[in-house]
Formats: structure tokens, sequence, C-alpha cells
């Protein structure tokens, strides 16, 4: 899993079942700084759901969408499994950092 995947995943765990293109990119952009393009996120997205990280499924139609309906992505519980182990994987590299290390403005 790559950082992106990892930030994108985040966001859909972190929007509970209200997880669509463009309020991704919103929340990234609040969240990091970031501001993906919509291809990429949908890349992205699509690549998750290949690997079983996400699921996704329309909404109703919209007016203001032009009667288009949203896709919303929702985390699967091997898309959280791969969070959980990615977590493990920082947290793990960071207690492993030398304390004088982190005294001496290394980080």
């Amino acid at each position: 899993m790559g950082e992106f995947e990892e930030l994108v995943l985040l966001v859909v765990a972190v929007l509970c079942g209200k997880a669509y293109g463009i309020g991704i990119i919103e929340e990234l952009e609040k969240r990091t700084g970031r501001s993906p393009a919509i291809g990429a996120i949908q890349t992205v997205l699509k690549r998750m759901e290949n690997k079983g990280w996400v699921t996704s499924g329309f909404g109703e139609a919209t007016h203001e969408r032009g009667g288009k309906r949203k896709r919303y992505y929702t985390i699967t519980a091997e898309g959280r499994k791969m969070l959980a182990q990615r977590k493990e994987q920082r947290n793990t590299l960071w207690n492993d950092i030398p304390k004088i290390g982190l005294n001496y403005g290394a980080i």
C-alpha cells in the first residue's frame, strides 16, 4: 500500500459510509493540505475496490447533480486490516527511534 492509497483509505474510513470522490478530495485538503485531482482519486478507489479494501454503491439521484447519482465508498474488514497493519508498522518505526535522536533535532 502506497502513502496516497493509505491516505485515501483513511479518509474513506473517517467519512464512514459518506465517502465519494469530491468529498474525499475536500477531506484530504482539510486534513493534509493536498489537493489531488478527481482522476487520481477515482483511480485509487478503483484499485482499492479491486483489492477488496473498499466497496461501493450508488446513492440517490440528486437535482444538483443533474439527476446523476454519487458513488459512495465504504471500507471493508480487509481494508481495516490493512490500515491496522500500516499503523503497526509506523508505530514500530517511531518507537524504535533512539530517544537521543529526538533530543537532537533528528526528527
